[in-house]
């Protein structure tokens, strides 16, 4: 049970034109410490309809607007208005009902990023379905788990390969009533199928949804144990993103020159791609799909698609800024990077604190510098984004505060945010004209977040989740008796209401002489080093802190070349002695962020990375603590070696 705190001292408010008046958050204090931090509502509650009726919402007030775009077979990109995905999304919801399927089956989808995912989505819904992501780097059991535990009657798989793994497994779901598979056509099959279905089913269906229905059963990835299916509303879709769009205003309402779009890539089977989906079809801000993170595949579609904003992680900013070094250090320009990169940090720290009121802004001296470097520098990091990037949405974990203050330098906008399965994506936001650099910003519209005795964060709000999906009691279960949501991770407010997050509460080390240790700090410092991929911080129960660090070796080929040394594998770089005083290096300067009993003593460099398909990372690229250490219990046997 939470402990009661003192009333709200409210703040003042501020207005920054051309968007709405924000509000600084209330906050409340326990023993002159913020403990409550609240932001009312920027969006008025919904009452009526839900996320099924938005197609058609967009295609009566605006049948021309563009809503969507959709990569042909030749690798073009075609607008979809929005009556025409209106009409796709009946087509399809009419094929469901003609398959039999009733308002309040689910229906699983199991594929990469693409149009039909957000096409199956709003066509479910407008049939009265329910419908259920797995991620499609899922194992079998992992599959076969979420559909037995949904009850789901219809799966929807984009490869055959998908679908026929899971057939050994079928008996073992007896709900499964239908499989069908994207590459084979079957999407554009359902919508033949329920030509000779009368559209005024789907409305009747439509009309039966309240925003309290379940839309969609959402299954954490778990860094532990199983997962558990998270039942979100349509209401809780509202909640979230009517106030995300109010709040990031510059992305989803702001009208300019340039066309708003965002090219998602993320993937969809996660709730932060589903939520901002969900948003740019409500906002009418042109949606693309990206299937495919790799380089090759994904560069060329950010060049045709140039997008405004992205949706990203931590990882994938600081792979961009790593790799443009190491172009710029092939070509003989690494002094010049360097210098650019302390312009753009000095420049966005500068902006902070002119938003803050605690400085006058950038210097016309830092403002030369930037324009000097600005076409040699940061004109090529958007270009390679697309060119035209203004905004990154970014989460997942923290980003910090040296690359957060670089990109907004560079001339792109980062909205760091937190959040979790558990409320339908982002609780706390940057807000526009007001960042914090290295907190996740203030929290979202109608969200209250507390910090706990023990340093967990809570999170309020009515885009919270109505429970967990439990068939064994009959449905859903309540997430709490008083409506506060306990996050797992641990937080703190400052005096404006700004959050940051130090880890996760189960993932604190107490070492053998009793420190407490965060080990997320070091982690995030250390992985986004040019040589690192990841590490992972250890020492619970343990005389001192340690790590196990795995090898980037697209850094590691580019250092090695840049040295005149020749490639090798990574399992003879492990005892690579210039290496590992470069790694070395980098760990001191990590361990400043510390204090002595909680700094890295030791290290082992790994011969292999962590990766999802050796489970030793979530989807979402969140370390498994359990599987990395079980399966490398011997190297960290060796570091607490007498």
């Amino acid at each position: 049970m939470s402990t009661p705190l003192p009333s709200f001292a409210p703040s003042a408010a501020y207005d920054d034109a051309p968007g709405p008046t924000l509000v600084q958050p209330e906050t409340r204090r326990l023993d002159g410490v913020v403990r409550e931090a609240y932001v009312p509502p920027f969006a008025p509650p919904v009452t009526h309809g839900t996320l099924a009726d938005l197609p058609f919402d967009n295609a009566g007030a605006a049948p021309d607007a563009v809503v969507l775009s959709r990569k042909s077979e030749n690798g073009q990109w075609v607008d979809v208005t929005a009556a025409e995905f209106a009409e796709q999304v009946q087509a399809v919801a009419k094929g469901l009902v003609a398959e039999g399927l009733m308002p309040g089956d689910r229906i699983a989808v199991m594929a990469r990023t693409r149009y039909e995912w957000t096409l199956l989505d709003f066509g479910a819904w407008a049939a009265g379905l329910v419908t259920v992501p797995v991620y499609p780097t899922s194992s079998v059991f992992q599959t076969r788990w979420i559909l037995q535990d949904s009850g789901a009657v219809a799966l929807v798989t984009e490869t055959a390969g998908q679908a026929a793994a899971l057939g050994p497994e079928l008996d073992r779901v007896p709900d499964l009533q239908h499989m069908w598979v994207m590459e084979k056509g079957h999407v554009e099959r359902l919508a033949e199928l329920g030509a000779q279905q009368p559209d005024g089913e789907v409305g009747v269906r439509r009309g039966m949804l309240v925003p309290d229905t379940l839309a969609t059963l959402v299954y954490t990835s778990g860094t532990t144990g199983r997962p558990k299916g998270c039942a979100l509303t349509h209401g809780n879709f509202f909640a979230e993103v009517d106030n995300a769009i109010e709040l990031l205003y510059p992305i989803f309402k702001a009208r300019t020159s340039e066309e708003a779009s965002v090219l998602l890539f993320l993937p969809m089977s996660h709730v932060f791609g589903r939520m901002v989906a969900v948003a740019c079809i409500r906002a009418r801000v042109r949606l693309g799909h990206a299937p495919s993170l790799k380089a090759e595949d994904l560069l060329p579609d950010l060049a045709a698609f140039r997008p405004t904003c992205l949706l990203t992680i931590p990882y994938m900013l600081e792979k961009v800024f790593n790799g443009a070094r190491a172009k710029a250090e092939t070509g003989g320009r690494a002094s010049s990077f360097d210098r650019a990169a302390s312009v753009a940090e000095r420049y966005g720290e500068a902006m902070e604190a002119r938003h803050a009121g605690t400085g006058g802004g950038p210097s016309a001296a830092l403002k030369t510098a930037r324009a000097f470097y600005d076409p040699l520098v940061y004109r090529r990091i958007r270009n390679a984004m697309g060119g035209r990037v203004k905004y990154a949405i970014c989460g997942g974990s923290p980003l910090g505060r040296r690359l957060a203050a670089f990109y907004t330098g560079a001339g792109i906008e980062i909205y760091e945010g937190y959040g979790l399965t558990e409320t339908t994506g982002a609780s706390t936001v940057t807000p526009p004209l007001k960042p914090r650099l290295g907190t996740v910003g203030w929290p979202l519209p109608g969200t209250r977040i507390r910090i706990a005795a023990d340093g967990e964060v809570l999170i309020a709000g009515d885009q919270v989740l109505r429970g967990y999906w439990d068939p064994a009691a009959g449905g859903v279960v309540p997430v709490s008796a008083d409506g506060w949501l306990a996050t797992g991770d641990i937080g703190a407010l400052d005096d404006e209401g700004y959050l940051t997050i130090t880890g996760r509460k189960k993932e604190l080390l107490i070492t053998a002489g009793g420190k407490s240790v965060a080990p997320a700090p070091l982690e995030n410092w250390l992985r986004s080093h040019p040589l690192i991929s990841q590490c992972i911080v250890l020492g619970d129960r343990r005389p001192y802190v340690s790590a196990l660090i795995t090898l980037d070796m697209d850094g590691v080929t580019h250092w090695r070349r840049m040295h005149g040394k020749h490639p090798v594998p990574a399992e003879l770089l492990v005892n690579d002695d210039e290496l590992r005083a470069i790694l070395q290096r980098a760990v001191d300067e990590a361990n400043k962020l510390v204090s002595r009993p909680e700094s890295i003593r030791r290290f082992t460099i790994l011969p292999t990375d962590f990766t999802e398909m050796d489970g030793h990372l979530t989807p979402s690229m969140k370390l498994r603590r359990e599987a990395v250490m079980r399966d490398f219990a011997a190297q960290v046997e060796e570091l607490y070696a007498k």
